[in-house]
């Protein structure tokens, strides 16, 4: 019998829906809809959470669950299948974290759920977050294993039996082939943001992954985007999984408004440096499409007497997490970074982020500016272009659906809308939806 939570019905119905897929054959196609609502469950304590959770879950300050935490919750605890498409910064790490943490077995030693995401920072991103949620829980361990860390540090950690194992797919397989991470009793394997970590071309470490786990395991996957990879993943190790989508749209669509600024050259570092300024942004991120340019910048701002740092392949992991950690607390202002340096920060107040290049994929431009406008907070967000970028832009607008605003600089240097507006008003006035919830025409 797959471990549950104590005491409770759920622990048959596990093994009962669990047992429905057939032996011959872990492959399934039929889908479902989640038969609870969202709006069914206004509390966590809707969603019969055991006293330690809950209490884990008002330290972290949260008081009522996101949409795809009220629905991925009730379905995961009821050992389900999940394919879930959400956007940036709506709680997924809680959506799946609680129902695995409710259903451990302190008992068992080898490990009963793995996380698998895309990057490093991602990985340490998601085990701080799942040890938040086991405050109160000491008898619970968490591992997060990848690359770019000892490898003897790691080996330690996994001596001590973790229950969840958080790992990128390249470490993971290392520390298979070496026998120190067994997946035999695994009853819960999560792909975290699935298609980028396909699209990077793990695609193959995954079904190798997968396939060390039971026939029964439940398959979790969480995605931005169902790409057809993530689709021929789904279709080949989950059953019968039911489908969560949340729109970023209403409460939970983020609150971005959107600027494009003609810009070029050296150019861009003084209108960047010019915006920070005239709207007192004190946490801001800007995204570049190479390391080298990263490196340039973030040298050029410093210069510039800019509290800055900067993110890339090339910084060794622990000075990675340093930077960030200064981040999170406020000890420098603008953070320089690569697209897959940035991906798994999680830092709820970012103001605004600029686009020092335009992205190279549309989905990186969400991915970008998803930095920002997290818990309820407004956020901005500023892309430089050239006139030749016209229509890689009017391709981000229609792949968006969103209305990416040009701005500019007036006589007096104030940023400005296309009819004088100055930026700052049209922002504290009641014209602010319409700027960032606006949608372009196809």
């Amino acid at each position: 019998m797959r471990p549950g939570r104590a005491g409770r019905p759920s622990i048959n119905k596990r093994t009962v829906i669990r047992e429905e897929k057939p032996s011959v054959s872990r492959a399934g196609h039929n889908r479902e809809e989640p038969k609870t609502m969202a709006n069914e469950i206004a509390r966590f304590e809707d969603l019969e959470l055991s006293p330690e959770v809950l209490r884990a879950v008002g330290r972290m300050g949260f008081s009522a669950p996101t949409p795809v935490q009220a629905q991925t919750i009730p379905v995961m605890l009821d050992g389900r299948d999940v394919i879930a498409k959400a956007p940036t910064g709506t709680g997924k790490t809680c959506a799946f974290g609680i129902p695995i943490i409710e259903c451990l077995d302190p008992e068992i030693t080898d490990p009963q759920a793995v996380i698998v995401c895309p990057t490093r920072e991602l990985c340490v991103q998601i085990a701080e977050e799942l040890r938040q949620l086991v405050t109160y829980r000491p008898d619970i361990r968490i591992a997060a294993v990848y690359g770019g860390q000892p490898i003897a540090r790691q080996l330690a950690v996994l001596k001590k039996n973790p229950h969840i194992v958080v790992a990128t797919p390249g470490r993971l397989l290392d520390h298979m082939g070496r026998g120190t991470v067994y997946l035999g009793n695994v009853y819960t394997a999560v792909l975290d943001e699935a298609d980028e970590m396909l699209k990077m071309g793990f695609i193959r470490d995954v079904r190798r992954i997968l396939g060390a786990t039971p026939a029964d395991t439940q398959v979790v996957m969480f995605s931005a985007t169902i790409s057809r990879d993530v689709m021929d993943v789904a279709w080949e190790y989950q059953h019968n999984a039911v489908e969560i989508t949340v729109a970023a749209e209403g409460d939970n669509r983020p609150k971005i408004a959107q600027f494009s600024l003609l810009s070029s050259g050296d150019r861009r570092i003084q209108d960047m440096l010019h915006l920070i300024d005239e709207l007192s942004l004190k946490r801001v991120m800007v995204f570049c499409n190479m390391k080298n340019t990263v490196r340039r910048l973030n040298e050029r701002l410093r210069r510039a007497g800019c509290s800055v740092d900067c993110l890339h392949g090339d910084i060794p992991q622990s000075q990675r997490n340093r930077v960030m950690q200064s981040f999170r607390d406020g000890k420098f202002e603008v953070l320089v970074a690569t697209d897959v340096a940035a991906r798994g920060i999680d830092v709820d107040d970012v103001e605004a982020v600029f686009n020092y290049d335009i992205p190279e994929e549309n989905e990186y431009y969400l991915h970008r500016i998803g930095r920002t406008g997290r818990a309820k907070r407004r956020g901005m967000a500023f892309t430089f272009m050239t006139p030749d970028d016209r229509f890689r832009l009017r391709d981000i607008k229609k792949y968006t659906h969103s209305d990416i605003v040009d701005l500019s600089f007036d006589e007096g240097g104030h940023p400005v809308l296309k009819d004088g507006r100055l930026v700052l008003d049209a922002l504290d006035s009641d014209e602010w939806n319409e700027i960032h919830t606006e949608e372009t025409e196809d």
